[in-house]
């Protein structure tokens, strides 16, 4: 269990500390919805944990099979309903692995991405799709 505490600073801007190590991040609005867009909003958090969250589940798998990953990206985009009610429609990731393209361990590294727990919590109806792009 983690606990994280969050504020409402006023202005459409939270602060939210984690817990176990006290560290402290901003959100704000996103200006297309009255905010000031000064901060990551609480939907691009979940395109960031998305991200996050694959890599680290590869990392794992990877420092497993002595595999450097060291310099893998992932790019999210986020795209938000245009209809009410307001909601995330698709978050598109790409993730370059510093790999070439025939590395041995390329299906187990693409299976790890894939059962990422923010992966598997979003909802059906968000178009979640991932790109590998194998670049050694």
């Amino acid at each position: 269990m983690v606990k994280i505490t969050t504020t409402y600073e006023g202005g459409l801007r939270c602060a939210a500390t984690h817990g176990p190590s006290g560290t402290t991040l901003l959100t704000d609005a996103p200006v297309d919805n009255q905010g000031k867009g000064e901060s990551f909003s609480p939907t691009d958090l979940v395109a960031t944990a998305l991200g996050a969250c694959m890599m680290t589940i590869m990392g794992i798998v990877a420092e497993r099979h002595a595999i450097d990953l060291v310099g893998m990206e992932a790019e999210t985009v986020k795209e938000m309903t245009q209809t009410p009610p307001r909601r995330i429609a698709s978050l598109r990731t790409r993730l370059t692995i510093p790999l070439p393209p025939d590395h041995p361990k390329r299906a187990l590294l693409e299976q790890a991405a894939l059962t990422c727990p923010v992966h598997k919590s979003l909802h059906p109806e968000i178009d979640a799709a991932i790109d590998f792009v194998w670049r050694g």
